[in-house]
C-alpha cells in the first residue's frame, strides 16, 4: 500500500509538472512568436499608428509597437502605456526566456519565426514586460513618410531616408507579462492543490481498499503461523469469492491437504516398516539368543535355528533392499533409459521363475519380439515381482501365464495366474505400501507388502501403465504397458 500510494502521488506529481510546462511554455513562446511577427511586419510595411493597432490586433496578444530613431521615439502604438526602453540596452545585455526552469524542461511546441533581433525582460514596479528589439528600418512606407507623406519624420534631418539607415534605427515590440504571470500562478495553487487532494483521496482509498483486500492474506498468514506452531494439519482457511484471493486460499487448502496426506502416509509407513523390521529381527535375535544360551541344544533343532534365522536375514535383507527402491522413488530419482530387446529380458525373467517352483504350470503365450527404451535390470525386476506374486498366491498346479507383444506403439506384457485372486474392495489398495489384502495372501511369511509399489514405480518411470484385474477364486491379471521404440 506505501510502495503504491508513493508512485501514484509521484505520477500526480510528475503529470502536474508536465502540464503546468507544457502549458506555460506554450504561452510564454506565444508571446515571443507575437512580438517578433508584429515587428517583422513594421520593418516590412510601416505606416503609421493607425497600421500598429492593425498589427497588434493581428497577434491576438496586447502588445505595443514603437521605432526609435537616434535614440528618439519616431512612432508608437496610439495610446500606450507602456514603461520607456532603451533599445541599445536590450541588445547590450539580451534576456532568457520569460519562463522558469520547470517550463524550460518541457520540449517546445510553438512555431516561430526565426528571431533576428533580441528579447530583453524589464519591470516597471507593477509587472514584467517582455521586449523584443530589431535593428533595421521599417519598409518602404516609412521612407514615403519621410518625404511628407506620413506624420512622422523618420529622415532623421535627412528628408526620405529610411530609419536605420545611419544605424540609430530600432523598431521595439512589447507585451505586458503580468495578466500571464498572474494566471501561470494561480494555475501552480490549482496544480499544487488538485495533485495534493488527488494524492490524499487516492491513498486514503488504497489504504482502506487494501486493508480490506489483504485480510484474507493476513488470515493465511495467521493459520500458516499456527499450523506451524501446533504442527496441526487439519486446520484449513475459509475460502471466501473467486477472486484471485479467493483462489489463494482455496489453493493453500488444497496444499495442506497434499502434505496432511503425505504425513498421514509417512506416519503409517514409518510405522509398518518398523513393524516388518522388528519381525525378522525378533526371530533372529530370538534364534541366536537360544543358540548361545543352550550349550546343549540337539542338533536337529539347532540346524532349524540357524536355517529360520538365515530366511529371517535374507528377508530382512529384501525388505532393505525394497525399502531402498521406494526411497529412491521418492527421491525422484529417473532411471537411465536405453533401447532394448524386451522379450529377451521377458524370456530370462521366465525361465528365472520356473526354476524357482515345479508345482506350476509356466506358459509363455503369446511372445512376440518386441524394442523398447528402458532399464533391463529394473524391468527384470519388475517381472520378477509379478511372477513372485503369481507363484505365491497360485495352488501346486496352477498356471502362470506370460505374454509379451506388440499392439501398435505400446507393449504388452500381461501376468496371468489361476490362484486365489482379489476381492473386488482391496484392489484400488494393492498398489499401497505394506497393504495386504486378506488373510489368504497374508500368509506369506517372505513378502514385504512393497513389490506391487515398486512394480509401479518401474513403470511409471518409463512412462508406462499398469493395471490389475482379479476375481476372487478365479486369478489375477496384471497388464503392463510401456511405450514402444523402433
Amino acid at each position: 500500500m506505501a510502495w503504491f500510494g508513493s508512485v501514484f502521488a509521484l505520477a500526480v506529481l510528475a503529470g502536474s509538472l508536465a502540464s503546468y510546462a507544457f502549458h506555460a511554455r506554450a504561452h510564454y513562446e506565444g508571446i515571443d512568436r507575437a512580438l517578433i511577427v508584429a515587428v517583422r511586419a513594421v520593418t516590412r510595411d510601416g505606416a503609421g499608428e493607425s497600421h500598429f493597432t492593425h498589427i497588434a490586433g493581428q497577434q491576438g496578444v496586447a502588445l505595443v509597437l514603437r521605432v526609435y530613431e537616434n535614440g528618439r521615439i519616431q512612432a508608437r502604438t496610439p495610446g500606450e502605456a507602456a514603461p520607456d526602453v532603451d533599445p541599445r540596452a536590450i541588445l547590450a545585455r539580451p534576456a532568457g526566456p520569460a519562463y522558469g526552469f520547470i517550463p524550460a524542461l518541457a520540449p517546445s511546441v510553438v512555431r516561430r519565426p526565426q528571431a533576428g533581433g533580441t528579447f530583453g525582460i524589464i519591470y516597471d514596479g507593477k509587472q514584467r514586460w517582455r521586449v523584443y528589439v530589431e535593428r533595421g528600418g521599417i519598409g518602404s512606407a516609412a521612407g514615403a513618410a519621410g518625404n511628407g507623406a506620413g506624420p512622422y519624420d523618420f529622415s532623421g534631418g535627412n528628408g526620405g531616408t529610411t530609419a536605420g539607415t545611419n544605424g540609430n534605427g530600432y523598431v521595439v515590440a512589447m507585451a505586458p507579462l503580468g495578466p500571464l504571470d498572474n494566471s501561470m500562478a494561480e494555475y501552480r495553487v490549482v496544480l499544487t492543490g488538485v495533485g495534493l487532494g488527488g494524492s490524499l483521496v487516492a491513498i486514503l482509498g488504497i489504504w482502506l481498499v487494501a486493508g480490506r483486500a489483504l485480510s484474507p492474506i493476513a488470515r493465511l498468514t495467521e493459520t500458516a503461523r499456527a499450523i506451524a506452531a501446533s504442527r496441526d494439519l487439519s486446520r484449513r482457511v475459509t475460502a471466501t469469492g473467486r477472486d484471485e484471493l479467493g483462489l489463494l486460499a482455496t489453493t493453500f487448502n488444497e496444499m495442506l491437504d497434499s502434505i496432511e496426506t503425505a504425513y498421514r502416509l509417512q506416519q503409517r509407513f514409518v510405522a509398518d516398516a518398523s513393524h516388518e523390521l522388528r519381525a525378522p529381527l525378533t526371530a533372529i535375535l530370538g534364534n541366536l539368543d537360544l543358540l548361545r544360551r543352550r550349550r546343549d541344544i540337539p542338533e536337529e533343532e539347532r540346524q532349524e535355528a540357524l536355517e529360520e534365522a538365515q530366511r529371517e536375514a535374507a528377508r530382512l535383507s529384501r525388505l532393505v533392499a525394497d525399502l531402498l527402491a521406494l526411497a529412491r522413488a521418492d527421491a525422484g530419482m529417473p532411471l537411465v533409459l536405453r533401447p532394448l530387446d524386451l522379450d529377451a529380458v521377458v524370456l530370462e525373467a521366465f525361465k528365472e521363475a520356473r526354476a524357482l517352483s515345479a508345482d506350476h504350470e509356466f506358459v509363455l503365450e503369446p511372445f512376440e519380439p518386441v524394442r523398447v527404451a528402458g532399464d533391463g535390470d529394473r524391468l527384470k525386476q519388475l517381472l520378477l515381482i509379478l511372477l513372485d506374486n503369481a507363484i505365491k498366491y497360485t495352488p501346486s498346479g496352477g498356471r502362470i501365464t506370460v505374454g509379451l507383444r506388440g499392439d501398435g506403439d505400446r507393449a504388452e506384457i500381461t501376468v496371468r495366474d489361476t490362484g486365489v485372486g482379489i476381492p473386488p474392495e482391496d484392489l484400488p489398495h494393492v498398489f499401497e505400501r505394506f497393504y495386504r489384502a486378506d488373510p489368504a495372501r497374508s500368509r506369506d511369511p517372505g513378502g514385504t507388502g512393497l513389490g506391487l509399489p515398486i512394480a509401479r514405480w518401474i513403470v511409471e518411470q518409463h512412462e508406462g501403465d499398469i493395471t490389475l484385474e482379479s476375481e476372487p477364486g478365479r486369478g489375477t491379471t496384471v497388464r503392463v504397458l510401456l511405450p514402444r521404440t523402433a
